[in-house]
């Protein structure tokens, strides 16, 4: 979030706000944060996030759109916020959103398991107690030789007549 802009849109009532989120995303590329409910009032803020020129596009639109259904009490665009503030835009009152997911920490697990490694040109297959196979071909190993097929030999019975030798035509 720190470096983004942040436009807000205070509504009277949740219609007019949901007019004006819908307005303000059509029109331009922000995301919305979320929406917050006052504690009296009627009043929803709506927050987005995005560059400069996407929030001042969003937040005229949502303006507009909102004015249509219900009343704008203040709209606010905040160009590229401090990042100390986060705790004020991503708050627990803030609704439709998930907080910022802090940085990935390494997994650690609790009972790791070791796997040996083993140097393959210094074992000993007798101590293996596995049978060295002659061939050491894989699936993968293609030969260039085409198999030729083996020409089968027929032996004809000279009594014997083909078929279809006395028919007539």
């Amino acid at each position: 979030m720190p470096g983004q802009s942040l436009g807000l849109i205070e509504t009277v009532g949740l219609a007019a706000a949901i007019e004006a989120a819908d307005a303000a995303i059509k029109s331009a590329h922000v995301t919305l944060i979320g929406y917050e409910l006052t504690k009296g009032g009627g009043m929803v803020t709506v927050k987005f996030e995005g560059e400069i020129g996407a929030i001042n596009a969003g937040v005229a639109a949502g303006v507009m759109a909102a004015s249509k259904v219900g009343t704008v009490y203040a709209h606010k665009v905040i160009a590229r916020t401090a990042q100390h503030i986060e705790c004020m835009i991503y708050s627990a009152d803030t609704l439709g959103i998930t907080a910022p997911e802090p940085e990935a920490k390494p997994v650690l697990f609790e009972n790791p398991q070791t796997i040996p490694v083993l140097n393959v040109e210094e074992l000993n297959v007798e101590e293996l107690n596995v049978e060295e196979t002659p061939d050491q071909s894989t699936c993968m190993d293609f030969s260039e030789e085409v198999p030729k097929k083996e020409q089968s030999t027929v032996t004809v019975n000279p009594s014997q007549k083909p078929r279809g030798a006395g028919r007539r035509k």
